[in-house]
């Protein structure tokens, strides 16, 4: 390979610095804006650098080359200063280093001219330097040898530009003299844009160097790369340029293309420049922090072009002019596009396109790869695989599809099949076709695909002959439609060739950039090979660009006046003219679905805007991956699914016919169809003007700099906003919202926010979408192909602005010919305004027609048919929204039959998720006459016998009902509906009822009316008229087993319901239902989880608040729907509701907990850091744990013992495993620990002996058969194992239980005397194991088992599986399912039998509040129990963790959302497994999930059997020191958590508070949900590197630094290093505070301090609530709450955040 030598750099400045040395350096230059004069340097003798302080972003690098030294840098005049970064220049140059200016002549004001530079030596080196303003916004300057002739790209479009210059080159060009520098100024503000002055031009054979300070570091472009991010890095990123055949992994490497172009946005204004260096060598381009950019290329001249534009697309566009705009491509390759490497034959082929075609897949080409050749020779098919071949074209024809096929440029030496001659290759050898080796006579020989191969010289014009003449034959042999060439970088896989390269300075040249390899011929060819552009070294970027142009010329000869399409991998500025590009052979991996994005935006700065590959090209693509992929890539202008050789298939249908990937690709492939007439027309402006088609956020909304940033969405020209998901496992992406208004596509609904970061929900088949107002797209109905599709009608969305306006633009043609813009066709413009559309239209193939507008702000215009040449107005008036629709038939599988039978009405809607079945308005109960006393009112309602049944066998409906409205308070009422003939299920759970109803009128919030025909209750806020209730809306029904109600709503804003995991706090009303029934189910979308709580809180416009609750605990859903409204349906008991009147958010929760019961107030010490894990092997671990945990000085209070403790899991038994353990507990406890174990309800019955069961028997307490059914247990299988059995678990999970899991009881909780069995058990085990908090899972309750062992329940089978099925996870499979059968019978207390199918969702309460009793009575101490499953009041005994979560980020943020909901629900002590249970976790979310769980009111971290540990001590000192940090932060703000938790217990505020609680008169606090706070006063904000937090109205404090942060009501960006989380204090608060220490047990004998938050007017106020912080009521007897006095202080020096340490003392 190489040999040693000088690197290249070095000779370069070396000789440079001889030249300075020995004599005056003269450079003549003319000076652009000077007189005529001479300037010499007087300079002799030993050159001295100037090396003063530079500051070091603006170093400029003197010694590119590896292993930098101080003796080598000097050596070359240079400066040298180390520092403590290796990617910051250590060698730098001189302030003095460069040219000097001579003399200076007068110049053509405009430009044009030469400029003579010389350097004067022994053997004078003389450079020229040219400079002209070619027109107002671009100049370029030139700078190349005067004597000698350099190469310089011989570029076909811009050799044709003619210059047309109108503005004086002095406004925008100066030159410094001494040293020469040039400074390219904005002509209109003299802004600098390119600055040189920095640092010397160097200029010799081999090397040539330029360097220049830019005004800002908004950098985009330069290319070929994988840039991870759009907007460049500036800190020290070196980027070579030079084609190679590469994988794009996201390395800095070189890839296909050679780009050197970047933008440059100055500033908000949207002002922005493009530097494009015309130089076609090996390059390195660096970009600093100065900013600037350094340019080193090792050939050609320095040919630079600077574009000036009040934009960045003006930018484009004139670059675009520059080199040759986009083609504009055929309608069809517009549509959808299949490919494969190695199909195999032609069947396979026909296989992929036939199974597609089977799930109408929008779809119009297929390709096929080398795979089609014979030998993978050009020119050649395989007549054995693909023997059909000549016949496939028509074959895809004939539905209206395309085939395109492959040619690379390496041609085979060898011979064809049966040793016949290759005549291809053959004929190029006659031609003389062939790259030489140095000699310029033999053909160079390197090895691709076929072999041995030789290489076309496209720069020739033999070559191009021949080519076009071989593409020629090839194509009356093998008809196809378009070509896709590949390998054309050039690729070889010898290095250099087959003889290997010579040693000289061509193949070692004295510098190389950082290309891949570090060789300048690996994977291509001898850099001294001849072609007719000359030697290899200088035109090898420009190989697929000359291959480009053969092509062209080939395609015309066979295609004629018909468009075609031309495909290439490596491309070169000016090959968008003729060609698409792909961004080759990436990987099925989610960073590659990512970076495609990038890639996209910068082929769109280049003038490429037909780009990219879907699914990825290698390895196995997972179905959710491709899904995401097909969703964002039937959004990319060129929209192709291909795979390599050796992987499975990826083409839709490859997932199944009935795949949600399927389902979702023709979801949006039709979409795009849709709008392929806009996406035509903006192909058709990017062809005209050079506008970009996927355009960056930043282009349309460059003043809002969070736009700068975005390339995780993307634009279709100026309307269309794209936001795809782009991480596994999610279903919820940040995005940006630019500042205009948007409409959501699907649904047409006008997005509320604007400039803003949104949590946006995509579950799995959607991907965002939306308009912007002001937009009038073509669209046309959507079929199979675009030739099917070009024959329907087209039609316009009209989607208004601000100002109630529109615009937009059609091009339209025959989609098919060349040199369309010469011929007939038309651009059609319209304009709206005022509800009148102007059209103007010039052809006669264009239709569109009106219908009434579904929407206000969106409009849909199909089927109007409109003469050519004509002008039209079309005029219509918005008609007022009829009555809103309610779901006549929520179940699945709606018709016209079934909803008429149910007496409803049919008729579609375009609208998603709308009812097409939906109740008449007078469907539902009439009354008779109110019943009016001063505490309520009573009603007795009949319903409309006019309509039929509701149409549910098994459920019939009672027709007569009674209602009952009592005013229990001034601000709280309730309204009960119940059937007064027959005794029906009420929930027996007891509330707080006020012990007299409030009976003055004027002194209630609210007022109640009753409505006739059909019946409803209106409650209305008295204060402001507001109705926050009113249920006259059509659909009321009662029958057995399904009752249903609706009501409209006072806003869309609505929180709460559960326990559901939902993907934002505030609810989406666009027609979303959610199933609550207590279910062992981890936490996913739309899955009902553990608990049930039908409480919700609703914020009116006014910024009022009230609070609902149905006290009702069957199966249930509530269904969301735009009007706004919400439909309750629920399978049994009463409807019972309870309505609290605020009128703050936090006074709901207050009112709310008074009726259900205050939150539990937990021992002090179980607000420290616990640690859980199941899967603990024995006590040994939990051992080590604690010694690590205690060696790196975490805080940790807590630890917990899993079933892992249990024998074969039964409650109550230890496993000899663990027989150590309450030694351990007792060593831990006497050291400040404390200790927490699991008990799951179900006792297993298999046991020979087992106290626990046996005693359970006997007491008669567990549930079992109604009487007449059966006498016997009603038995399920949990976690217990049968004795003596050794489990295998790599059984399937039915086979485990069904061989291994023993039977098992489930307690019946309402009974007393399972209570007094439960506590007895519970005493019995505390006397062998000591512990302090009892940890209840498993009921909901969970069974492994449906229903009962054998799966056969007796009794009522409409029960299991009911009459209406709320949407459930499993619904399908009843309501049995991994729990108990509905038919089981439970006593209450009070002896009333009632059906499991009743009191499921209550079963979790009724475990509850035993264990509580339990606890205080065996401990003797408060202590604290957790519990899975809850219902309204199970927060007066219990915490509750937010269930088996999973390890992702997206579990991470929504935990906040679910503490959040369940601060409504009153239950403060919450939090989720930190770190997560389910999964492995990674490290910067464990790291991230600590911090964010630090804050969390229960605070443990705990994950799953089978997984890594996760605890602070298992992964390295980094992640320690900051889990340490963060919870030293928690235990000194326990005192004023604790005091939160007393608060909560005493009053009923919220502990985890929401921003609007606090802050309701500011609605941008309505929508978050990524922040929280811990009571009034303190600000949490997690998240990653630079959070987008908001700041509320109010003086806020950095907890970390004490700094007034100085903004408010606005979002910012806060700085989020890795061992750091946002912390912020309020102004106006006193947190009481205490030094940390490992546990509480410490921490609370160090003193006590406060710290003081000043507000605006210098005061601040706070209470502090201290006990023993263990004792049973303590806090009713012995101890005061303290009110901290009003502080009044002025402002002072130190600032408004004062910390003392003792403020209050222990004792106190």
């Amino acid at each position: 390979m190489g040999r040693r030598r000088f690197s290249g750099l070095e000779l370069t400045l070396m000789v440079m610095f001889a030249l300075m040395s020995v004599a005056a350096i003269a450079l003549l230059v003319l000076f652009v804006t000077g007189e005529p004069g001479v300037l010499k340097d007087e300079t002799t003798g030993v050159f001295v650098p100037q090396c003063p302080a530079i500051p070091v972003a603006e170093r400029v690098d003197c010694f590119p080359d590896a292993g930098a030294s101080k003796l080598q840098c000097e050596t070359r005049g240079c400066c040298w200063s180390p520092l403590d970064e290796r990617n910051v220049p250590w060698c730098f140059f001189s302030t003095n280093h460069g040219y000097t200016v001579e003399s200076v002549e007068q110049p053509n004001p405009y430009g044009k001219f030469p400029f003579p530079l010389s350097l004067s030596s022994s053997s004078t080196h003389v450079l020229s330097f040219h400079a002209e303003m070619q027109s107002n916004n671009r100049l370029r300057f030139k700078i190349f040898d005067a004597q000698r002739k350099r190469f310089e790209v011989p570029h076909e479009h811009i050799s044709s530009l003619t210059s047309d210059p109108s503005s004086p080159i002095s406004n925008t060009l100066e030159m410094t003299h001494k040293p020469f520098g040039l400074t390219v100024r904005r002509k209109e503000n003299k802004k600098v844009l390119f600055d040189t002055t920095m640092a010397p031009l160097v200029f010799a054979d081999q090397y040539l160097q330029l360097s220049a300070r830019l005004p800002s570091h908004n950098i985009y472009g330069l290319g070929e790369h994988v840039h991870q991010r759009y907007l460049h890095d500036t800190n020290w990123r070196t980027w070579p340029i030079f084609t190679r055949d590469g994988f794009p992994n996201g390395g800095t490497h070189n890839l296909y293309g050679h780009y050197p172009f970047f933008l440059c946005l100055e500033e908000e204004s949207g002002k922005s420049f493009g530097v494009f260096l015309m130089n076609s060598n090996a390059m390195d381009v660096t970009l600093q922090p100065a900013p600037a950019v350094t340019y080193r290329t090792i050939g050609g001249v320095l040919d630079f072009y600077i574009l000036f534009g009040d934009t960045p697309e003006q930018v484009v566009q004139e670059f675009l002019e520059l080199v040759g705009r986009p083609v504009i491509p055929p309608y069809w390759s517009l549509g959808f596009q299949l490919s494969r490497w190695d199909y195999g034959n032609l069947t396979e082929v026909k296989d992929t396109v036939e199974r597609n075609r089977a799930v109408s897949l929008p779809y119009d080409i297929q390709y096929t790869d080398i795979d089609y050749m014979e030998d993978k020779k050009d020119f050649t098919y395989d007549k054995v695989n693909f023997n059909e071949l000549p016949q496939f074209a028509d074959y895809l024809h004939a539905k209206g599809q395309r085939y395109i096929l492959i040619l690379d440029p390496a041609i085979a030496i060898s011979k064809r099949v049966g040793n016949t001659p290759y005549e291809s290759y053959d004929r190029g050898t006659e031609k003389n076709a062939w790259i030489t080796e140095s000699d310029g006579k033999t053909p160079l020989v390197g090895e691709v695909w076929p072999g041995e191969t030789v290489f076309p010289d496209y720069t020739s014009q033999s070559c191009i002959d021949w080519w076009v003449d071989e593409y020629v034959r090839f194509s009356k042999e093998i008809k196809h439609d378009a070509l896709w060439i590949d390998m054309n970088e050039v690729a070889s896989f010898q290095k250099g060739s087959i003889k290997g390269c010579a040693d000289n300075d061509l193949n070692y040249p004295p510098f190389t950039p950082k290309i891949l390899d570090g060789v300048m011929y690996s994977k291509t060819l001898c850099m001294d090979a001849k072609q007719a552009w000359g030697n290899h070294y200088d035109v090898h970027s420009l190989y697929g660009y000359s291959m480009v142009l053969a092509t062209e010329k080939a395609l015309q000869s066979v295609f004629g006046g018909n468009r075609t399409l031309m495909l290439t991998r490596s491309s070169f500025p000016g090959v968008g003219k003729y060609s698409g590009h792909w961004l080759g052979d990436n990987g099925a991996n989610w960073n590659d679905i990512k970076w495609a994005i990038p890639g996209m935006l910068e082929f769109g700065l280049f003038g490429i805007p037909y780009v990219t590959d879907i699914c990825g090209f290698f390895d196995d693509s997972t179905e959710e991956l491709c899904r995401r992929w097909m969703q964002v890539g039937a959004f990319y202008p060129f929209s192709r699914n291909h795979n390599a050789q050796g992987y499975k298939p990826q083409d839709p249908a490859a997932y199944g016919a009935d795949s949600t990937l399927v389902k979702s690709s023709i979801h949006y492939l039709r979409i795009r169809y849709t709008l392929l007439p806009y996406l035509y027309t903006l192909f058709y402006k990017a062809h005209t003007t050079g506008e970009t088609v996927v355009r960056p956020v930043m282009h349309e909304f460059y003043s809002d700099s969070a736009t700068w940033t975005v390339d995780q969405q993307f634009l279709w020209g100026k309307y269309l906003l794209i936001t795809p998901v782009l991480h596994p496992g999610v279903d919820t992406v940040q995005a940006y919202i630019p500042d205009a208004v948007w409409y959501d596509y699907d649904t047409m609904e006008q997005v509320a926010v604007r400039k803003t970061i949104v949590d946006m929900h995509l579950p799995a088949d959607k991907l965002g979408l939306h308009i912007r107002g002001g937009a009038i797209l073509p669209t046309q109905r959507p079929d199979v192909t675009t030739t099917y599709s070009r024959r329907h009608p087209m039609g316009l969305i009209v989607a208004l602005d601000d100002n109630s306006q529109a615009a937009g633009e059609l091009f339209w043609d025959d989609g098919d010919s060349r040199g369309i813009v010469c011929k007939p066709h038309s651009l059609s413009q319209g304009s709206l305004s005022e509800h009148v559309l102007s059209l103007s239209l010039w052809h006669p193939w264009i239709y569109f027609s009106l219908l009434s507008p579904i929407f206000t702000l969106v409009m849909f215009l199909k089927n109007l048919s409109l003469a050519l040449g004509g002008s039209y107005l079309v005029k219509w008036e918005l008609q007022a929204a009829g009555n809103p629709r309610f779901d006549c038939h929520p179940e699945e599988l709606a018709d016209e039959a079934k909803c008429k039978a149910r007496g409803c009405i049919w008729e579609p809607s375009a609208v998603e998720r709308a009812p097409w079945c939906f109740y008449p308005k007078d469907y539902g109960y009439t009354f008779t006459p109110v019943e009016n006393t001063p505490s309520g009112m009573t009603v007795d309602i009949t319903r409309n016998g006019k309509y039929r049944s509701s149409g549910r066998p098994g459920s019939p409906d009672i027709d007569k009902l009674r209602v009952q409205i009592w005013y229990l308070s001034s601000d709280m009422l309730r309204f009960k509906i119940w059937d007064p003939a027959t005794a029906r299920y009420e929930v027996p759970v007891p509330l707080s009822l006020p012990p007299t109803p409030e009976t003055d009128e004027n002194k209630r919030l609210y007022k109640v009316e009753v409505t006739n025909n059909p019946f409803g209750i209106q409650v209305t806020r008295k204060s402001t008229g507001t109705k926050i209730w009113d249920s006259s809306v059509p659909g009321f029904t009662f029958s057995d087993l399904f009752i249903q109600v609706s009501t409209r709503l006072s806003s869309e804003y609505v929180y709460g319901f559960g326990e559901t995991e939902h993907p934002t706090y505030k609810h989406d009303l666009n027609y979303h239902t959610w199933g609550m029934f207590a279910k062992d189910q981890p936490p996913g979308y739309k899955m009902n989880c553990y608990g049930v709580h039908p409480f919700y809180m609703g914020l009116e416009n006014t910024a009022d608040a009230h609070g609902v609750l149905l006290l009702n605990s069957n199966a249930m859903d509530v269904s969301f729907q735009p009007t706004p409204a919400i439909t309750y349906r629920t399978l049994g008991g009463i409807l019972d509701f309870f309505m609290v009147l605020g009128p703050t958010p936090e006074m709901v929760v207050q009112e709310y907990t008074a009726l259900i019961g205050r939150p539990v107030l937990p021992a002090y010490w179980s607000l420290g850091f616990q640690l859980c894990r199941y899967g603990y092997a024995n006590d040994t671990e939990i051992a080590d744990l604690y010694k690590d945990m205690r060696a790196a000085g975490i805080p940790y209070d807590v630890q917990y013992g899993d079933i892992d403790y249990m024998e074969r899991q039964l409650d109550f038994v230890l496993n000899p495993k663990f027989d150590g353990l309450p030694a351990l507990v007792d060593k831990m406890r006497g050291e400040g620990m404390r200790f927490i174990f699991i008990l799951d309800p179900a006792i297993s019955g298999n046991e020979t002996t087992y106290p626990a069961f046996d005693r359970g028997i006997a007491d008669d307490v567990f549930i079992k058969w109604p009487a007449e059914l059966s006498d016997g247990i009603v038995w399920g299988k949990v976690w217990p194992d049968y004795p003596n059995v050794t489990v295998n678990t790599s059984l399937d999970w039915d086979t485990e239980v069904e061989l291994y899991r023993a039977y098992a009881a489930f307690p019946d909780f309402f009974r007393a005397r399972t209570a007094v069995w439960w506590q007895r058990e519970i005493q019995d085990f505390y006397n062998k194991l000591k512990f302090d908090g009892i940890w209840i899972d498993m009921n909901e309750p969970a069974s492994f088992v449906h229903g009962t062992v054998g799966g056969k329940c007796l009794g009522n089978p409409l029960l299991e599986n009911p009459p209406y099925m709320p949407p459930l996870e499993s619904k399908h499979l009843g309501l049995n399912h991994k729990t108990l059968c509905m038919n089981s019978e439970q006593i209450l207390s009070d002896g009333t039998k009632v059906r499991h199918y009743d009191v499921h969702n209550i079963y979790g309460w009724s475990h509850t509040e035993p264990t509580y009793n339990a606890l205080l009575s065996v401990t003797g101490k408060r202590g604290i129990v957790v519990t899975r499953s809850t219902y309204p009041t199970s927060g007066k005994w219990a915490g509750h963790w937010l269930g088996d979560n999973y390890s992702s980020w997206d579990q991470l943020f929504k935990s906040i959302i679910g503490m959040m909901e369940f601060s409504l629900f009153g239950i403060s002590y919450t939090g989720a497994d930190i770190c997560g249970f389910f999964n492995a976790a990674e490290y910067e979310m464990c790291l991230r999930w600590m911090q964010l769980g630090a804050f969390y009111p229960y605070s443990r971290n705990h994950n799953g059997k089978g997984n890594e540990r996760q605890d602070p001590v298992s992964w390295n000192q980094t992640f320690s020191d900051a889990s340490r940090e963060v919870l030293n932060i928690r235990y000194t703000l326990l005192p004023y958590l604790y005091t939160l938790m007393y608060e909560a217990h005493v009053d009923g505020s919220t502990v985890v508070r929401p921003l609007l609680h606090e802050f309701v008169n500011d609605k941008a606090t309505w929508d978050i949900y990524k922040q929280f706070l811990w009571g009034p006063a303190l600000l949490i904000t997690p998240g990653v590197t630079v959070v987008h937090g908001y700041v509320p109205d109010a003086r806020w404090y950095d907890f970390h630094t004490a700094r007034d942060v100085g903004v408010r009501r606005q979002m910012v960006a806060m700085h989020t290093p890795l061992d750091q989380i946002n912390l912020h204090i309020r102004g106006g608060y006193i947190l009481p505070w205490q030094n940390p220490e490992n546990t509480t047990y410490y921490s609370r004998k160090n003193p006590l301090g406060l710290i003081v938050a000043l507000d605006d007017a210098g005061t601040a106020r706070g209470s502090f609530f201290w006990d023993d912080g263990e004792g049973i009521d303590v806090y009713f007897v012995i101890s005061r709450r303290y009110n901290l006095a009003q502080v009044a202080i002025t402002n002072n020096a130190h600032g408004k955040l004062l910390r003392n340490s003792n403020a209050c003392r222990r004792e106190k």
